[in-house]
């Protein structure tokens, strides 16, 4: 019989069951539902709701299962339903009516939202650290090429001469926030519901706040209803992993492109790279695409939870259950994400010459010449104009402007001298943005010393 079977006068169908069973997926929860277990059976004691030797059996017998899982010496029942009820059955199998006072206080409701809270906080903790190694890798790449220069784009088109050193710090600063956010997203999920009971909190008299502290949570929940009826932190947890794999999309999606025979900016190592089955020549950047692809998997989940919870009445419903496979697979698709992306960027080879060609071409210093001309006294709209006709004749007869004569410039203004060649040298060109955030050497090396000390 269920142990929610007195109620009940006959047995759930075998496809109820199966259908109904969450032990699947929340089998991996196993750890914080003992801890989580552990923290209540000892509180139990402590406020004299059960007896105090219950209480340490509990707590000792719980250990010992934890162990044994841990040792493959358990096995999980569809019948038990989840990890919670699997849990609690083998504890009473062991130790009889001592172990059906567990219970006492809580329900599946606020349990199941303590093992999910606990679960999500431990595991930002290990994103955590796997976002601060891709950050460092990314400052250490930054760092080898200050002095790389490469063309900047805007809608895909030439624009203006940066760093490669800028270009990827600008990533840095995305998984900045984004460490930013989860750090943030943490702090909510780091609350503790147990106590909730099914709704409307419980007559006996728990110390939620002592729990609360053995369990390393910051807060208890305010409210019995939204304990047991919360899934922001879900959902916010699921928005934060949305946008780190929207990040490392975007880089992955310039490394397509830079891998290409087209650019040839990088190439990725043999050992991040794949072959066709029929062109012998072909490497592929098939580790950039895949993390391309499971970014779509992962916004998935967000809309999924999302649209679960839009029309749930408060409290708890069994639609709630939908979250923690759209969690569990979403957090295990950036985690297998992560690491390989890092070593991928770490072990790429940068084609720097190409890079400093490619700056070259395109008219990328044309705003240069602009800004020339407006130190001259010259208004920026009719520099822009001016400088509007110059590109005209350069396409036209088919040059860079850097290849104008001085007589030629001239034609456009007269206040166009020699130092002209010098202004609109690429190097030059980077080396005047001289500004906090601007890809000049100096303030790229000041972001990227800021860069290693936030990760102190």
């Amino acid at each position: 019989m269920k142990l929610w079977g007195g109620r009940f006068s006959k047995a759930t169908d075998a496809l109820v069951d199966d259908f109904n069973s969450s032990i699947r997926f929340d089998a991996r929860m196993y750890r914080q539902d003992i801890k989580g277990s552990m923290a209540h059976a000892e509180m139990l004691g402590r406020q004299g709701i059960i007896p105090k030797d219950d209480a340490a059996l509990i707590v000792k017998t719980l250990g010992e299962i934890l162990k044994d899982i841990e040792n493959g010496k358990v096995e999980f029942s569809i019948d038990a339903e989840d990890i919670h009820m699997n849990i609690e059955t083998i504890l009473t199998e062991r130790i009889g009516d001592a172990g059906k006072k567990l219970h006492t206080g809580r329900s599946r409701n606020d349990q199941v939202t303590l093992d999910l809270r606990m679960y999500l906080r431990d595991e930002s903790d290990e994103l955590i650290e796997m976002l601060k190694n891709t950050m460092t890798v990314l400052l250490d790449l930054a760092s080898a090429h200050v002095d790389t220069i490469m063309p900047g784009y805007t809608h895909l088109q030439k624009a203006q001469p940066v760093t490669f050193a800028h270009h990827v710090m600008a990533y840095f600063q995305m998984f900045s926030r984004d460490l930013e956010r989860l750090t943030d997203c943490r702090r909510r999920v780091n609350v503790m519901p147990l106590g909730s009971g099914a709704l409307a909190g419980t007559t006996y008299p728990l110390d939620r706040e002592f729990v609360a502290e053995k369990l390393g949570f910051d807060a208890v929940t305010s409210n019995s209803l939204d304990g047991v009826s919360d899934r922001d932190f879900v959902i916010e947890f699921l928005s934060v992993l949305s946008m780190i794999m929207m990040h490392l999309s975007r880089f992955c999606e310039e490394l397509v492109l830079w891998s290409s025979h087209e650019f040839a900016f990088v190439e990725m190592d043999d050992s991040y790279s794949t072959g066709s089955s029929i062109m012998p020549q072909k490497k592929n950047p098939d580790v950039a695409e895949l993390i391309r692809g499971k970014t779509g998997r992962v916004y998935g989940h967000l809309m999924s939870l999302l649209t679960t919870m839009k029309g749930l009445p408060l409290a708890y419903n069994k639609d709630m259950q939908e979250d923690k496979e759209a969690a569990f697979d979403a957090l295990d698709t950036v985690k297998l994400c992560l690491p390989v992306f890092t070593n991928m960027v770490r072990t790429m080879k940068v084609n720097g010459e190409k890079m400093k060609q490619g700056a070259k071409g395109g008219f990328t210093n044309a705003t240069d010449i602009a800004d020339y001309l407006v130190k001259k006294g010259v208004p920026f709209r009719s520099s822009h104009a001016i400088v509007g006709k110059m590109v005209a004749r350069a396409v036209e007869t088919n040059r860079d402007l850097d290849e104008f004569s001085l007589s030629e410039f001239q034609e456009f203004s007269d206040l166009i001298e020699e130092d002209i060649y010098n202004a609109i040298d690429v190097a030059t060109c980077v080396a005047e943005r001289n500004i906090t955030g601007g890809p000049a050497k100096e303030q790229v090396q000041k972001e990227i010393d800021k860069g290693y000390e936030q990760l102190k």
